[in-house]
């Protein structure tokens, strides 16, 4: 299970702020709103911010998961190690796979709207241009690509400022929404409840997109082994990041209901922000907002790239895919083969988008499949963290809550939209979606019958993890705790 260069990712890189900031910038707070609106709304009206907020209760749920996973095993791989440790090691590699055909999806999702983005600043009408969005899209993707291959501090460095930039704009538009806005429809407290939602399937179908908005802030967990402090730091900066990105976007989707109709909204798609920008702030407002959807999405493709990455790069490292993945980078500690083969895999897709028609359909097949991956790891890593802390649950009413009941509460509400989606799905996305999943399985059974350690697991133990599970040794010292947990030292 060594890594096959005899090298390991950098430790202690990054440090508490980092961390936040780039599990806010995984959950993309103005790319989200603006790629994503339109099909959420297409999906259950003005039951937006409804969707989002029942959704951030079990997805709190996961991150709970998250965090306290995080203190037991230091893994780049998060839940992949997890949930092959704890549940199976068939069930830990699919949860690996999901998140690595998301995420390459997501190369052609992210991309897109980030070329497009570019393109409006200048005319808009070059934005519909597939080709042409494509090709620019392409090319901040290659610009991302290398910024990741310079290491993890200077991908934070670009993160803060991306990220920083896109906040301001935001919280600027929030404050103007509120003062400048006199056309605005009334607030609606049923805007918050259930009646708009059409049944259950209705329901379903908008908790799946709005898995899709808050997905990204785990790429804490895959930096744990380049974090300072990591058992405590990385969990911790996942739950901030949810909390903040909710904030967001319950405000944002709210201020939707109140400022565009419906029609609008349909009409103007993966741009609703640049509109919403107009209307807030005739002239310059729709040009500031769509700078910040660009940024936006340029940061979030940078955290995908760190997800898939970090993730291949523990595959290899396990060998339950080719050994040159687990391959570092001598100069810059980082997963240089993983990193050039998604990179190539990428632009090959970027290709293949072209194929399948306008910048919206191609969105909204990717964004459907990516929430069926999302929800199935993230509902694994849920039971997860109730199997590793079983023994301990009942020591206490706030581990029974933290460590069970709402772990376990949010993993099956991820299992529940992920059956009940399949049969509200079009036949395009659930190819993308089950399809990706299911081309797992060759990999996963060919490194089985080699013999791969990664397939005779040791259980975790997390008898340790008590409430003191924050004052642990910090990922200087975390070698010689997995030495003890029968995990590889090499990084």
């Amino acid at each position: 299970m060594s890594n096959s260069s005899g090298r390991g990712l950098q430790p202690g890189a990054l440090g508490m702020f980092d961390t936040v900031v780039m599990a806010i910038a995984g959950s993309a707070p103005a790319y989200s709103l603006a790629a994503t609106t339109a099909v959420l709304v297409g999906a259950v009206g003005l039951a937006s911010p409804a969707a989002l907020l029942y959704c951030a209760v079990p997805m709190a749920g996961i991150a709970l998961a998250f965090s306290r996973l995080s203190r037991i095993d230091v893994n780049a791989g998060a839940s992949y190690s997890w949930v092959g440790r704890t549940l199976h090691p068939f069930l830990g590699f699919i949860s690996g796979w999901a998140l690595v055909v998301s995420a390459t999806i997501f190369m052609v999702a992210g991309s897109l709207p980030a070329g497009a983005m570019t393109l409006a600043l200048f005319d808009e009408s070059l934005a519909r241009n597939t080709a042409l969005a494509t090709a620019v899209g392409a090319g901040w993707f290659l610009v991302m690509l290398l910024v990741v291959l310079g290491g993890a501090r200077l991908t934070v460095r670009a993160q803060l400022l991306m990220s920083g930039v896109e906040m301001v704009i935001l919280a600027v538009f929030l404050v103007l929404a509120v003062v400048r806005v006199e056309h605005a429809r009334p607030f609606d407290w049923s805007w918050l409840g259930f009646g708009h939602f059409d049944g259950s399937a209705g329901f379903a179908a908008g908790a799946l997109v709005a898995a899709f908005y808050y997905w990204g802030w785990d790429v804490a967990s895959n930096l744990s082994e380049e974090t300072r402090d990591s058992r405590r730091t990385t969990g911790l900066a996942g739950l901030i990041g949810l909390g903040v990105v909710f904030l967001l976007f319950e405000a944002f989707t709210i201020t939707v209901n109140m400022v565009l109709t419906e029609r609008q909204i349909a009409e103007h798609g993966a741009n609703v922000l640049g509109v919403l920008g107009e209307e807030i702030w005739p002239g310059p407002g729709g040009k500031l907002l769509i700078v910040a959807v660009m940024l936006s999405t340029i940061a979030t493709l940078e955290t995908t790239l760190i997800q898939v990455t970090r993730s291949l790069f523990a595959m290899g490292r396990d060998r339950t895919m080719p050994p040159a993945l687990g391959r570092v980078h001598r100069r810059w500690n980082t997963p240089w083969v993983a990193i050039t083969v998604v990179g190539a895999v990428a632009l090959a897709l970027f290709l293949a988008a072209n194929a399948l028609g306008s910048v919206g359909e191609i969105l909204g097949y990717a964004i459907a499949a990516m929430g069926l991956q999302i929800a199935l790891y993230y509902g694994l890593a849920g039971l997860a963290a109730v199997v590793a802390y079983r023994k301990t649950l009942l020591s206490s009413p706030r581990r029974l809550l933290l460590g069970g009941v709402w772990p376990l509460f949010g993993s099956l509400f991820m299992f529940w939209i992920f059956v009940e989606s399949l049969s509200e799905l079009s036949g395009p996305a659930v190819a993308i979606g089950v399809g990706g999943l299911a081309v797992g399985l060759v990999p996963m059974l060919w490194y089985w019958r080699r013999g791969s350690d990664y397939y005779r697991p040791a259980a975790l133990d997390a008898s340790r993890a008590v409430e003191s599970d924050y004052r642990v040794p910090d990922s200087r010292t975390a070698a010689s705790s997995r030495v003890h947990e029968g995990l590889p030292t090499d990084f």
